[in-house]
């Protein structure tokens, strides 16, 4: 099968020398070992203990800048979030966020998310968010968007049954085919009426990514499923 990336660029703009101390001071000890192929050439499962210490983990697959990651971190203290990104930029970002609020239950991959469902161990993931990934707009792309069975079945496998896997996009076609793949790869849509994607979740903080989409008139939706 072709390796293709469902994220855009890793770097944007030259990083501020504070957002460089935080990558090489606290990037180190907010990382979880044996992620990358370079750590773990044979593949072996994590140890979710060796950094949950038995709390219940939270995925976010892509967290931007971090906003959403420390608010819910910081409302529930006794869930160990794991937060993924390749964009450098949005790390350096996270990891400020973290220094000035203090959170603690807070753990990095910087990198891609299917290095790390590689291993994850099966049902390890007990809720899981998309919030506002790369559109991927042109339709020759639309089979790089996470939303696709190249990702979803591997996501699947890691989340435990009953798990929430909340979607947040902009975009009306992510939208459709949101819809359309996540239920065919094991998952429930909890919407009972339009309510139910029109209203953000009770304990949603905006991300400036969605602060854009309003300026742009776009339309948030919000969607809900559950692990079948």
């Amino acid at each position: 099968m072709e390796y293709r990336n469902f994220y855009g660029r890793i770097r944007g703009k030259s990083l501020k020398p504070a957002q460089q101390r935080y990558l090489s001071e606290d990037l180190p000890g907010l990382s979880v070992a044996g992620i990358t192929r370079e750590e773990n050439p044979k593949r072996t499962f994590l140890d979710i203990n060796s950094f949950a210490a038995g709390k219940p983990l939270w995925l976010e697959v892509g967290f931007g800048g971090g906003e959403h990651i420390v608010n819910q971190a910081l409302n529930n203290p006794e869930v160990q979030f794991l937060g993924v990104e390749p964009y450098i930029n949005g790390v350096a970002m996270l990891l400020g966020k973290i220094r000035q609020t203090g959170v603690k239950n807070i753990r990095v991959h910087m990198g891609d998310v299917r290095n790390l469902m590689d291993v994850l161990p099966a049902g390890s993931v007990e809720k899981a968010f998309l919030l506002y990934p790369d559109p991927w707009p042109k339709l020759r792309h639309h089979r790089r968007r996470f939303v696709t069975p190249e990702h979803l079945g591997p996501f699947n496998t890691v989340l435990a049954k009953g798990a929430e896997f909340r979607v947040a996009t902009d975009i009306e076609d992510y939208v459709r085919q949101t819809l359309q793949e996540v239920q065919k790869a094991g998952f429930e849509w909890l919407a009972e009426g339009p309510e139910d994607w029109r209203q953000p979740w009770s304990d949603w903080l905006s991300t400036r990514y969605e602060q854009k989409a309003l300026r742009e008139a776009r339309t948030p939706h919000y969607m809900t499923f559950q692990k079948s």
